[in-house]
């Protein structure tokens, strides 16, 4: 049995290249990978050994050779195939081990050049992963580390069955589908004057499959779960499910939206507020309450009290330890998922009787300057007839500097704090989105209406049905004013002070509104639209 291995990645392959010795399987080389393997004491056969031709063109040309790819590529069950290679004196390749040159860790680096780039495209590496893949009933492919222990323990049994090499084959065409859109990715999306664009002229969408769902949206369609390549952490695909059942497709887009609110709440670097334990309720893609509060029980209890009609069968997320008190309180109701970075033991102690509440445990993004260490998507699509509309997240942060007091009247520290905390849970909220706001609670949500004014007069209803007062309260629009009649609605029913965008035709109109009726305005010059 022969085994030909060359992997720019070394993890764990001395290890593995001795254990095959072991087994007596024959080892063929290249390069660096070949001098490793000697200078460890191991029998290695150099791939320009087996060809009869020594690398060439800075080591670009030396697998790309009939002695390899025949090995590889003749069928055992065709005896025309073993003919051939008999009478021209060429040996089967029964193992490759290959992984490629790091051409996405080096298109990665900020300093990255495209000469960088181009000299960090595999073309040896991915035509033998190709040839072995193909030929997977012969030749087993192993193209990432963590396939080595258990191929090598297959082998102790006697020799790897179809099914495990099959498996190695698809893994193996995925890894090349990956590198190949990578690089696909990169050089489309190089500009005429060399800057790179983020919208490149092919996109290459790389996901893996999560797990099927039972149905789509509607019990009439089909589903399933994928996840980025490289997760972000923090990320929803990365919660680990504790008990409950399978989750649905609307519980995981339910989740989402939910986590992301509520994980917008950790830190205070530039929003201006204060640490403190938030929890978020959702229901059809829309937060129906969040408050923040000093503990788990604090948080969820105001944020229950917004609209616990909406609540019942919701989403719950949090962004602090959920203990026992909390979880009494929040049994209470009928809940789909539970979601929170950790759990005590005596709180998952109160779920266990109620067996279909799937709980997700979910640790919170490390945080820092990029949206993978935020645990956000750098981009956004949708679906639209043929075709896919693509842009960057909104993952636009507001920091109490960006503020505009465009009225006479100017805002409360606790104003600022209660517009702050409107204006985060306005950017989860479907538009047209209207959010009254107080002592860090919503007191009504107004959510994808047509028009301002209905959104704003629904979150009131909302507000009055669940026997909240307006008086004093904080609103956030997701968007402009067009007129100064949704700002009279909301400070008929009691606001005093409002944050929105700005940037109507009409701005002066609605500004001079707000001092006539008394009432701070604050601008951002920010739009969170979301549909």
């Amino acid at each position: 049995m022969n085994a030909l291995i060359s992997v720019s990645d070394k993890t764990g392959i001395v290890e593995f290249a001795r254990a095959l010795h072991a087994l007596g399987i024959k080892l063929i080389s290249t390069g660096g990978t070949a001098k490793l393997l000697a200078e460890q004491g191991l029998p290695v056969t150099e791939v320009a050994v087996l060809t009869g031709f020594p690398e060439m063109l800075d080591g670009r040309v030396k697998t790309l050779h009939p002695n390899v790819h025949g090995g590889l590529l003749a069928r055992r069950d065709v005896p025309e195939h073993m003919a051939a290679l008999k009478a021209r004196g060429i040996d089967t390749i029964d193992l490759l081990v290959v992984n490629l040159y790091p051409f996405e860790a080096t298109v990665a680096q900020s300093g990255c050049t495209l000469e960088d780039a181009i000299e960090n495209i595999d073309i040896g590496g991915p035509a033998m992963v190709r040839s072995a893949a193909k030929n997977w009933k012969d030749v087993a492919v192993l193209t990432d580390a963590s396939q080595y222990a258990g191929v090598l323990e297959e082998i102790k049994t006697g020799k790897l069955g179809d099914a495990t090499k099959f498996a190695l084959s698809v893994a193996a065409f995925n890894r090349i589908s990956q590198y190949d859109g990578a690089i696909s990715d990169y050089l489309s999306g190089i500009q005429p004057d060399g800057t790179h664009s983020l919208f490149p002229g092919q996109a290459n969408g790389r996901f893996i499959k999560v797990q099927d769902l039972r149905y789509g949206e509607n019990s009439h369609q089909q589903a399933a779960l994928y996840r980025d390549l490289h997760p972000a952490p923090g990320s929803l695909v990365t919660a680990r499910q504790l008990q409950g059942k399978a989750l649905s497709y609307n519980n995981i887009a339910d989740a989402d939206a939910a986590w992301e609110c509520v994980k917008s709440f950790t830190t205070d670097a530039k929003g201006g507020l204060e640490q403190s334990a938030a929890c978020v309720i959702v229901k059809h893609a829309n937060p129906c309450g969040a408050a923040i509060g000093a503990d788990a029980l604090e948080a969820y209890g105001k944020a229950f009290k917004t609209d616990p009609t909406s609540a019942f069968g919701g989403i719950i997320a949090l962004n602090c330890t959920l203990d026992e008190r909390a979880a009494q309180q929040i049994s209470k109701q009928f809940v789909e998922v539970l979601m929170a970075p950790s759990f005590t033991p005596q709180a998952l102690e109160v779920f266990k009787t109620k067996v279909n509440v799937r709980i997700l445990q979910i640790d919170l993004p490390p945080g820092g300057d990029t949206a993978w260490k935020q645990g956000r998507n750098l981009m956004d699509v949708k679906r639209v007839g043929s075709g896919l509309l693509m842009q960057t997240a909104d993952n636009h942060e507001l920091a109490l500097a960006d503020l505009k007091v465009v009225s006479k009247l100017q805002p409360t520290p606790a104003q600022l704090q209660d517009l702050l905390f409107a204006w985060k849970v306005a950017k989860y909220v479907k538009s047209n989105a209207i959010v009254f706001c107080a002592g860090g609670m919503t007191l009504g949500v107004g959510a994808g209406q047509m028009s301002r004014i209905d959104s704003a007069r629904i979150a009131s209803i909302k507000a009055a049905n669940a026997g909240l007062v307006l008086t004093g309260s904080a609103v956030a629009s997701d968007a402009f004013f067009p007129f100064r009649d949704g700002l009279d609605v909301v400070v008929d029913v009691g606001a005093t002070c409002v944050i929105q965008p700005g940037g109507s035709m009409r701005d002066e109109e609605v500004i001079a509104a707000a001092d006539e009726r008394g009432v701070v305005m604050v601008l951002t010059g920010v739009r969170h639209f979301r549909h």
